[in-house]
């Protein structure tokens, strides 16, 4: 570890953009030397070796939240879980809710939860799109199916809820929120559900 010794300034900074306890973020940016950037994806890196381990815990507890927006045309639903009801009633997981109930009513186009729930049918009708657009384009052959690709991620980054940008930073993604509560509270963290409602929709 380095010599250097982070400000309150700098700990209460990148604790609010990293989610991580107070500890970790000292030791990252002392690792660092002060780069801020650096310590922040040591602590991403960390923060998903983490989340990882946790994933395979059983989610037993949680908490459902319901949200309608002004106007009461929309409304959402969204079921998060974790391992023990102490957790499932904590703030942080009732703060966790409440952002997802508003990030996926900002986000119209939200239809799965993770990339690994989108129907094989419905990521090769995309696919096939993305290829037929870059051929119109008249891209190379050896690039289109590159082209085609990134702009599945841009898709998922619309319909799969954990990809997209969180509504609160941009910078980050929704899943990335998701492992940072993991690691705050030791938990496997898990968004199992949800249901959006709009007036004279399906």
């Amino acid at each position: 570890m380095s010599d250097y010794k982070p400000t309150p300034a700098e700990i209460k900074e990148l604790r609010e953009r990293s989610g991580a306890g107070m500890l970790d973020v000292r030791n990252a940016l002392a690792e660092a030397g002060g780069d801020r950037e650096a310590a922040l994806r040591a602590l991403r890196e960390s923060g998903i070796a983490k989340a990882a381990k946790l994933a395979g815990r059983e989610t037993s507890e949680g908490r459902i939240g319901s949200y309608i927006h002004p106007g009461a045309q929309k409304g959402v639903l969204v079921e998060v879980r974790c391992n023990t009801d102490f957790v499932a009633n904590s703030e942080p997981v009732a703060v966790f809710v409440k952002d997802m109930l508003l990030q996926i009513v900002s986000t119209e186009g939200t239809r799965w939860i993770a990339v690994d729930d989108v129907p094989a049918a419905a990521r090769d009708a995309e696919l096939d799109i993305y290829r037929s657009q870059a051929a119109a384009e008249g891209k190379p052959e050896p690039v289109q199916e590159k082209i085609a690709e990134g702009r599945l991620r841009k898709w998922y980054e619309e319909v799969v809820l954990l990809e997209q940008p969180y509504f609160r930073d941009e910078k980050l993604k929704v899943e990335e929120v998701r492992a940072a509560l993991s690691r705050e509270t030791g938990e496997n963290i898990e968004i199992a559900r949800f249901a959006s409602y709009t007036v004279g929709g399906s």
